[in-house]
């Protein structure tokens, strides 16, 4: 499995596979594209992760119906603290620990800044990131009533200290 940063070229993947994705927060275009600076460069941490194959005419090329993306992971410097803002695992790829891989990416950056936590929130009937989450060492921290839309649901504070 191969984890890089994001690219701007990257955008409409990325979208493919979070409309694939009930239980993920859906953006607009035009807010995937604010993540990134005028030089195309991610603004905190965007990464998206692939199955890699044979190198062919000298660009990487992947392979599913996302354009090679089967991941992805949005999340945001605030310091001392990063806030997980998005997470999405294709169905077909979930179960095989792709998740925690981009999770783990994070906490990595979150640790290389000297972050004191990260924190999420989660839709409540996410079981599978609950689990995810829980297993990375994430611990209940609150809830918000009818935090999210279509549907309406609340969501699951989670917060994973690091220091």
């Amino acid at each position: 499995m191969n984890i890089r940063p994001a690219t701007l070229a990257d955008i409409p993947s990325i979208i493919s596979l979070e409309r694939q994705c009930a239980t993920s927060a859906h953006w607009t275009e035009e807010q995937y594209k604010r993540l990134f600076r005028t030089d195309g460069a991610p603004e905190g941490l965007v990464l998206v992760a692939g199955e890699s194959l044979p190198i062919t005419s000298g660009q990487e090329s992947n392979l599913d119906a996302s354009g090679g993306i089967l991941g992805f992971l949005i999340a945001r410097h605030l310091a001392p603290e990063w806030e997980l803002e998005n997470i999405v695992v294709a169905p077909a790829a979930r179960r095989k620990g792709l998740g925690k891989l981009l999770l783990d990416a994070l906490l990595a950056a979150a640790r290389e800044t000297n972050s004191s936590s990260v924190f999420l929130e989660v839709r409540e009937s996410n079981a599978g990131a609950r689990t995810l989450y829980e297993k990375a060492g994430f611990e209940q921290t609150g809830r918000r009533k009818s935090y999210y839309k279509d549907p309406l649901e609340g969501a699951i504070l989670y917060r994973r200290t690091l220091r």
